[in-house]
C-alpha cells in the first residue's frame, strides 16, 4: 500500500513538473534573448521576452493564444497544432485574438494591409518577408520592441527580432490588416 502511494506520489510530482515546464516555454531566436531562462506568469514571461515593462503585456487574449501555439511545428499548408505555415498562423491568430479575416495566402495579405512605417507599428500588425527571391513569401505578426511571432519553417511558432540582421535583410512590408477583406482557400 505504502508502495503504490510512494509511486503515485512520484507520478504526479514527475507529471506537474512537466506540465509547468510546458507552460513556461518560450522559444525565441531573437540575438538578446538567446540562452536567458524566462520563467514566471504569462505576462512576466512575455515581458522578459520582449523586453518591456510587464504592465505592457495587456492583451492576454494574444499572449495565451501564442503561449498556446509556442513551440509548434511547421507544416505546409498546416492550420492546426500538428503543424502550421506562416500564413496560417497568422490567419488563426488574427480570427481569434483580434476578429479579423485575413485571406489565406501571405502575398495576398500583403496587398490587403493598409501600409505602415517600422516605427509605426502596434501589435497585431502583419510583417511581411521576401524569402528565396519570392515576394511576400513569408508573414509574422508583430508584438512588441521589434518583436514578432510567426511560423518558422525550422523551429516552428517562434518569437523573432524584427531587427535581427538576418530577417531585417528580407523585410519587406508592414502593415495592419483591413477589416474589409474575405477569407480565401489556398496555400
Amino acid at each position: 500500500m505504502q508502495k503504490s502511494v510512494f509511486r503515485l506520489l512520484i507520478l504526479l510530482l514527475v507529471s506537474s513538473a512537466v506540465v509547468s515546464c510546458k507552460s513556461g516555454k518560450l522559444l525565441t531566436d531573437a540575438r538578446d534573448l538567446r540562452n536567458k531562462p524566462v520563467s514566471g506568469s504569462l505576462k512576466e514571461r512575455y515581458a522578459a521576452a520582449l523586453n518591456v515593462k510587464e504592465r505592457e503585456i495587456d492583451n492576454e487574449k494574444l499572449y495565451k493564444f501564442i503561449d498556446k501555439w509556442m513551440g509548434v511545428p511547421y507544416r505546409a499548408n498546416g492550420m492546426d497544432r500538428d503543424g502550421v505555415d506562416c500564413s496560417g498562423f497568422t490567419t488563426l491568430l488574427e480570427k481569434e485574438v483580434f476578429d479579423v479575416s485575413v485571406p489565406r495566402i501571405a502575398k495576398q495579405m500583403a496587398e490587403n494591409v493598409k501600409r505602415k512605417y517600422e516605427e509605426d507599428l502596434q501589435e497585431g500588425d502583419l510583417v511581411f518577408f521576401d524569402f528565396s527571391g519570392q515576394k511576400f513569401s513569408h508573414v509574422g505578426i508583430y508584438l512588441k520592441n521589434n518583436k514578432f511571432v510567426h511560423a518558422s519553417t525550422s523551429k516552428g511558432v517562434i518569437i523573432s527580432d524584427l531587427k535581427d540582421p538576418w530577417y531585417y535583410k528580407y523585410f519587406s512590408r508592414a502593415g495592419s490588416p483591413k477589416n474589409d477583406t474575405a477569407t480565401s482557400g489556398g496555400q
